[in-house]
């Protein structure tokens, strides 16, 4: 399909409905939306997963990825690419690769950068630090440079938080009881003092995991994953968590407390579950203080999707991301929808990771599209990460509350 055919679809798309646009939504290489960090073509059977993004303190931009399917390393040592932006995301770099990560969280803390995530799929925790920017990182070698949990753990890229002296970061165990997915994983939450030494193992709590229980949603539940810490209005630590109930398109998240400590958590099955559009695929929360709102990007559901494809499950739409928001973390709405493709099947935006800059959001989207030569392979395995930048994002919500 040459760039000509290309415009004219998408501009029949925008005029008949089928695409709804939004600021951010420019037109990369090749058509694809945003900026394209980096290019994964569908025929290598690798696929671009777990989107991160961090601003250095000298504002700089670093995104990194991993790479999973069947000709990738995921199940023995993953690989992880990490790129790096000096020009507010026009253009990208790639400045390091590293083995042995894996759905992993870049954040800063004190003004140095890490990333955290497991080694491989349901592997052992693990924890680097960069002292320039991500060219270069730590080795983990033991409990004393970087090596947190052994076992099996899942996870995905989601914020980590610093609340009352503290960071927060959401995991998941990966041991039980039934070795299906969604219905391995245990919900728990690790922390460490923000002063602390992070590359060691003793200067992190782990809370207990919350397991599989074949009880909730009136035995419709399937599992639940991809948890994030947020502060509650209530001052507390909650861990929101992706849920999976293949029953319903009333998607839906999971709210599990966390005890100040970060020792404990604990689920009420019949208050913990909240209605959230996008809730079955993973999202991104965060807290932003200027507009006293939770703000989140998701993979909701239109109507004229759910209505093409009735019997679908809810986890597998991925085509529109949603730009919403909450002053409460129980009643959340929709805004605007940043972006879309009439293409269920091999086109998707998701698993994206955001961060709040001045008066815009910057987002890292693991990104399903045609590359000009071939699809994706389909919506879940990603060709493309891009870059995004939605401005003004809190006047989208003055419009519409």
């Amino acid at each position: 399909m040459n760039k000509i055919m290309k415009r004219l679809l998408l501009l029949l798309g925008i005029n008949f409905g089928w695409i709804i646009p939004s600021v951010s939504q420019d037109m990369g290489s090749g058509g694809v939306p945003g900026t394209v960090i980096a290019h994964q073509p569908a025929s290598t059977q690798q696929y671009i997963g777990s989107p991160s993004i961090a601003i250095l303190p000298n504002g700089d931009y670093v995104a990194s990825h991993d790479l999973f399917g069947p000709e990738s390393s995921e199940f023995v040592q993953a690989v992880t690419r990490v790129y790096r932006s000096a020009d507010k995301g026009k253009t990208w770099k790639q400045v390091s690769e590293i083995q042995g990560a894996f759905w992993s969280s870049l954040f800063v803390n004190r003004g140095t950068l890490y990333l955290l995530g497991p080694d491989r799929h349901h592997g052992t925790v693990l924890i680097r630090r960069s002292d320039d920017g991500g060219a270069t990182w730590t080795r983990p070698t033991g409990t004393e440079d970087g090596l947190l949990l052994k076992g099996m753990f899942h996870c995905a890229p989601v914020p980590v938080i610093e609340h009352n002296g503290r960071l927060w970061r959401g995991m998941e165990t990966a041991y039980g009881p039934i070795q299906e997915w969604g219905k391995r994983y245990g919900a728990m939450m690790m922390s460490a003092p923000v002063d602390a030494d992070l590359l060691k193992a003793s200067s992190w709590t782990t809370s207990n995991p919350l397991l599989y229980d074949s009880t909730y949603l009136n035995g419709n539940f399937t599992g639940w994953l991809e948890g994030n810490a947020v502060v509650a209005p209530d001052g507390g630590i909650v861990d929101i968590l992706r849920v999976d109930d293949r029953t319903t398109h009333e998607e839906k998240a999971a709210m599990v407390r966390i005890s100040a400590d970060g020792k404990v958590a604990s689920f009420d099955p019949e208050t913990g579950f909240i209605p959230f559009p996008g809730g079955s695929k993973k999202f991104a929360i965060r807290f932003d203080e200027k507009s006293g709102r939770y703000w989140t990007l998701s993979n909701s559901i239109p109507e004229a999707f759910r209505k093409q494809y009735p019997g679908r499950n809810a986890a597998s739409f991925r085509n529109t991301l949603a730009l919403m928001s909450s002053d409460d973390l129980l009643n959340w709405q929709v805004h605007e929808i940043i972006l879309q493709h009439p293409d269920v099947i091999n086109h998707g935006f998701q698993y994206v990771d955001w961060l709040i800059e001045g008066e815009d959001l910057i987002v890292a989207s693991r990104t399903a599209y045609d590359d000009g030569k071939e699809l994706a392979n389909n919506n879940h395995d990603a060709n493309f990460l891009t870059f995004h930048r939605i401005e003004g994002f809190r006047k989208k919500a003055k419009q519409t509350l």
